[in-house]
């Protein structure tokens, strides 16, 4: 199961640099900074959840207990990425890092830190492999 969330994983980090790609080029440039990265966040938030749906199956978690620690482990490794592959591999400032998580500016990103926590769980009980979920 970790092996198969990991792999998951690695292709919501492909689609997270394909929607900050399109953020920085489209979105920033004709909504200005702030607008843009609410509507990236929501966009990446939309893509976990459907990517988990898609996948959660496959991954395997065999209760509610699996499905949270898939979505724990796809938090773990985000943010692990974005702040020390930011840092030392980008070279970004950490108060640069640390700018996405200020909610009194406009910026949302605890949203998508949020799904990606929940969207296995959420996306097993949606599909039934989760006891009391839709049939």
């Amino acid at each position: 199961m970790v092996t198969r969330a990991i792999v998951v994983w690695i292709g919501l980090l492909a689609l997270a640099f394909a929607n900050g790609a399109f953020r920085e080029l489209a979105l920033t440039p004709a909504l200005g900074a702030i607008v843009a990265h609410a509507i990236s966040s929501i966009v990446l938030s939309a893509a976990i959840l459907l990517v988990a749906s898609l996948t959660v199956g496959w991954i395997g978690p065999a209760s509610a207990a699996g499905a949270w620690q898939i979505g724990l482990l796809w938090l773990t490794l985000t943010l692990a990425f974005e702040l020390l592959a930011g840092h030392y591999a980008f070279g970004k400032p950490w108060s640069e890092l640390f700018a996405d998580y200020n909610v009194a500016r406009g910026r949302i990103w605890i949203v998508v830190l949020l799904t990606t926590a929940a969207a296995p769980f959420v996306a097993a009980r949606l599909q039934g492999l989760l006891a009391g979920g839709p049939s």
